[in-house]
């Protein structure tokens, strides 16, 4: 989007004593704001590349619920900017400064990718623009870095492994073999799955991992099966956990040790997994299975707008619109009035299609995690592994 464009326009129609007093950069930032009263929201999102698809979605979702609204934010119109952001976390910084500083927007929205966050979260501190995070899970953004105008209306990475351990205790399955990538997210989902796994009395007799995005699982599946665990768990995602799954069952052990793992093992690739995901477990806080009322009315409505199916990140993106309606309605569109914007923000609950969620003072979901098994190629809810799961905000230091 060319969103420069329209304010030269209008600073080229005024008057030569204006037009010379703004070349100096005194009159610019008024000039802008002195445009049609609109609230301007900018999106900084991946619209190339591998999660290209993902942004799109959480665009979609987030337009949908605005336009539920008649299109505008307590009773005001809105302006859209975007930004690609490429999934590139060295141009994080720079893109999200474009959104703020050139494009002077009210709301900021990114992103997907955990390392581009990190740059989005700095800009967001320096700068108080309100930032809403529509996917990246990284623990920073609501732990360490957290700030009062950050909210993230997805998951943290260790939220649905934390729903796990209890899950797979409960059938009996003792001991454990843990697998990842060796990065952030990794990590982090680990982090989730050691807490409660070790705290329902499982045993991890090994971690293996392989760095991010190295999809040559033979050796450490041959690990596995020497190992005889009575269960894997593990993190992966996208197009290598589809080769995952389909490599863990060519290796022999699909019926010889169960699998399971965070939704994101089988959420998007189970037409590419084919027959090697069936009966995979997995935890998450969404599932395009789930039959509620509510869920049935969002897919048919988003199949209707955008003619195709919706999944988690068009949920997240649609949670999003929700969040800051809420959030405008309460301050009839002023968004300059924080305080009182803050406060409806972090009370408000929302009437998600993945049900009712809350936000913790944190600024992340307080959200009920499913318990998904793949069946005929769907992700089937079969129960809700954790209520009301909240991140521990540990180190969330709100100032």
């Amino acid at each position: 989007m060319t969103s420069r464009l329209p304010s030269r326009r209008l600073i080229l129609s005024q008057s030569a004593a204006v037009i010379g007093a703004a070349s100096t950069g005194l009159l610019l930032p008024q000039i802008v704001r002195a445009q049609p009263n609109k609230v301007r929201v900018g999106f900084m999102l991946p619209y190339t590349g591998t999660f290209a698809q993902l942004g799109v979605a959480i665009e979609n979702g987030f337009r949908m619920a605005i336009n539920e609204q008649g299109g505008k934010l307590g009773g005001r119109e809105i302006e859209y900017f975007k930004v690609d952001d490429e999934s590139e976390p060295s141009k994080g910084v720079e893109n999200a400064s474009k959104l703020v500083q050139r494009d002077k927007v009210d709301v900021l929205i990114g992103t997907v990718h955990s390392g581009v966050q990190m740059g989005i979260q700095k800009v967001a501190r320096d700068s108080g623009v309100l930032t809403l995070i529509p996917n990246a899970g990284v623990h920073a953004a609501t732990r360490a870095l957290c700030a009062p105008n950050v909210f993230r209306t997805s998951f943290t990475n260790s939220q649905p492994t934390l729903a796990l351990g209890k899950v797979m205790m409960d059938k009996g399955l003792k001991k454990t073999v843990w697998i990842t990538w060796k990065y952030a997210a990794g990590d982090e989902a680990f982090e989730g799955f050691k807490e409660s796994y070790t705290k329902a009395g499982g045993t991890i007799v090994k971690e293996l991992g392989l760095p991010f995005p190295n999809v040559e699982f033979q050796a450490l599946l041959t690990e596995i099966a020497a190992l005889k665990p009575d269960a894997v768990a593990c993190f992966f995602a996208g197009g290598g956990a589809a080769k995952f799954i389909k490599d863990y069952a060519a290796a022999g052990l699909k019926d010889k040790i169960p699998l399971y793992g965070s939704g994101f093992l089988t959420e998007g690739v189970l037409d590419a997994a084919g027959p090697a995901a069936e009966g995979i477990i997995t935890t998450m806080h969404y599932a395009d299975s789930l039959d509620t009322p509510r869920n049935n009315q969002f897919r048919l409505a988003y199949a209707k707008a955008y003619r195709s199916q919706p999944d988690v990140y068009a949920v997240q993106g649609y949670d999003t619109g929700l969040l800051l309606v809420q959030g405008a309605n309460a301050v009839k569109g002023d968004l300059s009035n924080k305080p009182t914007l803050y406060k409806a923000m972090e009370g408000a609950t929302i009437d998600s299609p993945r049900g009712k969620w809350t936000m913790s003072k944190a600024h992340n979901p307080v959200q009920d995690i499913y318990l998904r098994r793949v069946e005929k190629g769907d992700n089937k809810v079969i129960g809700v592994a954790a209520k009301a799961l909240a991140d521990s905000g540990a180190g969330c230091k709100m100032g």
